[in-house]
C-alpha cells in the first residue's frame, strides 16, 4: 500500500508540472511585434505597422513611440512600412524597414531625430541589419550576400556571398568580431566581420532550412524546418541536436552561451536547456504565435517576441 501511494504521488507531481508563465507582458500600440532590443532598463519593440514602442522595464510604462513615414506598394497604395529588424548601440537606434517598390531602407534614430542612410535608390533587398561598431553596420540580403557598410562614407567595406543558398538569419558574437550566417541548406557559416573571410563552416546537424540562429560566447544555436535545434561550439568539433515537436522558428542563448532556448511545439511554447549537459530547464508558455526571437538580458531573465502585439518577460527557474 505504501508503494502505491508513493507511485501516485510521483505521478501526480509529474502531471502537475505546468507551463511556466511570463512574469509580465509588454503590449505594443499598433500591429504585430517584429523585433526587440534591450538596454539600460528600456525595451524597444518594433512592429509591422512602422512603429517602435519604448518601455521602461522598471515602471512597465511606455515612454515613447517612434513612427516611420508610410510608403507606397507596387500598386501605388499607401501602406505602413514594416520594420524588419532593429539594433541599439551607444544610444543610437538602427531601424531596417520596407521602402517603396519592395526595396529596403535604413534609418538611424538619435536624440529624437530620424536620419535615413539607405533608401530605395540603393536598390538593396536587405532582410537584416545590425551594428558592428558605431561607424559600421552589417547587412544581409536575401541572396545571402553579407555586406559591411560604412555609415560615414556610405560605401561598402566588403561584400561576401556566404553561400549559394537563400539567406535565413545571422547572429553576431558578443564582441561583434564574428557572425554566424544560416540559410536554407542547413549549414552555418562563420565569417570575420573585419574582412568577411570565412572562419568555419558547420554542417550535418540541420538538414533543412534554418529559421533562426544565435551566437554567444563560443556557442552557436540554430533551429529549423527539420524540427532540430542544433548546438555548435566554435573551438570544438563536437556538435549535437535536440528534436522538437514542430518547426523551430525561434532560438536564443544567454550571454554566456550556457543556456539555450527554442520554440518546441505547435503552440510555440519555449524550452530552456543547459547547452553543456543538455539538461532541461523548463518549458515556458508563449502566445501561441510564431516566435520571432528570444532575447536574454542575463543568465536569469529573458524576453520572448512572437508575431503578436505582446512581448513576454520571463525569469529562468533554477530548480524545476
Amino acid at each position: 500500500m505504501k508503494y502505491i501511494v508513493v507511485f501516485f504521488l510521483l505521478l501526480s507531481t509529474l502531471f502537475a508540472q505546468k507551463l511556466l508563465q511570463p512574469v509580465y507582458f509588454y503590449t505594443i500600440s499598433h500591429g504585430l511585434a517584429t523585433d526587440m532590443v534591450y538596454a539600460k532598463k528600456k525595451l524597444y519593440i518594433s512592429s509591422d505597422s512602422g512603429d517602435i514602442d519604448v518601455f521602461s522595464t522598471k515602471s512597465k510604462k511606455k515612454l515613447q513611440s517612434i513612427t516611420l513615414g508610410k510608403i507606397k506598394d507596387f500598386m501605388g497604395d499607401t501602406i505602413d512600412s514594416k520594420i524588419f529588424s532593429i539594433d541599439l548601440l551607444d544610444g543610437t537606434l538602427l531601424i531596417l524597414s520596407q521602402d517603396n517598390g519592395g526595396y529596403s531602407r535604413i534609418h538611424l534614430y538619435r536624440n529624437k531625430k530620424l536620419t535615413q542612410i539607405i533608401s530605395r535608390s540603393n536598390m538593396l533587398n536587405i532582410t537584416k541589419a545590425k551594428f558592428i561598431d558605431k561607424h559600421t553596420i552589417l547587412l544581409a540580403l536575401i541572396s545571402n550576400d553579407i555586406i559591411s557598410y560604412d555609415i560615414r562614407t556610405k560605401k561598402k567595406n566588403w561584400i561576401v556571398q556566404a553561400s549559394m543558398s537563400k539567406f535565413s538569419d545571422f547572429a553576431l558574437n558578443n564582441e561583434k568580431t564574428l557572425v554566424a550566417v544560416t540559410d536554407e541548406s542547413g549549414d552555418v557559416h562563420v565569417l570575420s566581420t573585419k574582412d568577411g573571410k570565412k572562419v568555419k563552416t558547420f554542417t550535418g546537424q540541420n538538414v533543412d532550412n534554418v529559421f533562426s540562429v544565435d551566437f554567444k560566447g563560443s556557442t552557436i544555436l540554430t533551429g529549423g524546418q527539420d524540427r532540430r535545434v542544433a548546438v555548435f561550439h566554435l573551438n570544438s568539433s563536437s556538435a549535437y541536436y535536440k528534436m522538437a515537436k514542430f518547426f523551430v522558428y525561434g532560438v536564443g542563448l544567454s550571454p554566456s552561451g550556457k543556456i539555450g532556448a527554442y520554440s518546441c511545439d505547435m503552440s510555440n511554447n519555449v524550452k530552456l536547456f543547459n547547452t553543456t549537459n543538455r539538461e532541461s530547464l523548463g518549458k515556458y508558455k508563449v502566445t501561441k504565435k510564431v516566435i520571432n526571437s528570444i532575447y536574454f538580458i542575463n543568465e536569469k531573465e529573458f524576453f520572448i517576441n512572437s508575431r503578436s502585439p505582446k512581448v513576454g518577460y520571463y525569469k529562468v527557474k533554477e530548480h524545476i
